[in-house]
This record gives C-alpha cells, sequence and structure tokens, in this order.
C-alpha cells in the first residue's frame, strides 16, 4: 500500500510491483501495484523521488499525471524510466521509486478573442532567470 513516511509528507511513497531490469540507455514501464480510485475534480502527480537519480535513472516524462477516470481495473499505475547510464540498472521489486501527490483540479473555460486586455511581461523568459 502507499504510504506516507511522516506526519509532514506532502507526497506518498510508490513501489515497484516486480523486478525490472533496464538495459543501459533505454526505457521501461515499472509497474506500481496500485490503482487509485481518486474523487472527482482531482488528479494524482507522480514525481521521481530523489533516490532514483542516485541508481541514475529519471522519469521519461518527468513527471506524471494521472486523470481521476484512470481507476478501472486494468489501470495499475506506473512509471516509465530511463536509464541515464552505461550499465544495465535493476529496480527491486518493493523497492520506492516515485511520489504520488493527490491535487484538486478547476477546469477552464475557454474562449477564442481576437486581442488580449492585458500588456505584455516581455515573452518567455522576461524575468531575467532564463
Amino acid at each position: 500500500m502507499p504510504e506516507y513516511k511522516t506526519a509532514g509528507s506532502a507526497g506518498f511513497d510508490l513501489s515497484s510491483r516486480e523486478n525490472v531490469q533496464i538495459p543501459a540507455r533505454k526505457i521501461a514501464v515499472v509497474p506500481l501495484n496500485v490503482i487509485i480510485d481518486l474523487p472527482d475534480e482531482h488528479m494524482a502527480v507522480l514525481a521521481a523521488r530523489s533516490s532514483l537519480g542516485k541508481k541514475g535513472l529519471t522519469l521519461i516524462n518527468g513527471v506524471g499525471i494521472v486523470d481521476s477516470d484512470y481507476s478501472g481495473p486494468d489501470d495499475e499505475y506506473a512509471a516509465l524510466l530511463y536509464n541515464f547510464t552505461d550499465d544495465a540498472v535493476i529496480v527491486e521489486k518493493g523497492e520506492r521509486i516515485a511520489q504520488g501527490i493527490i491535487v484538486h483540479v478547476e477546469r477552464g473555460d475557454f474562449e477564442e478573442v481576437d486581442e488580449i486586455g492585458r500588456p505584455s511581461r516581455g515573452g518567455f523568459g522576461s524575468t531575467g532567470q532564463f
């Protein structure tokens, strides 16, 4: 079962359901042994645990977004991992590899307009941080 490790943990740990060997510079799907019935208007965000990088692995998509309607009997959560090392890496059954965070979602209403009423901030990277 997923669990929060401390009283202040924002994320709950998710573990591999099986041993998975990921060849060097390759991608593998690691099943996480859970299906979560999220409330409506919520999603789960999957993020890598910091220990994943120490093994030479990363979530291939950076973070995962799991919709609330992904909760059927065949909708097991999984992590798509990339091995960025020159050697095979083994993820062991029960190894904690990701964190899940449940987030409330607000859906927007979209409307096409000819002009935006707000002034520009200066474009992408305009705060000088890029």
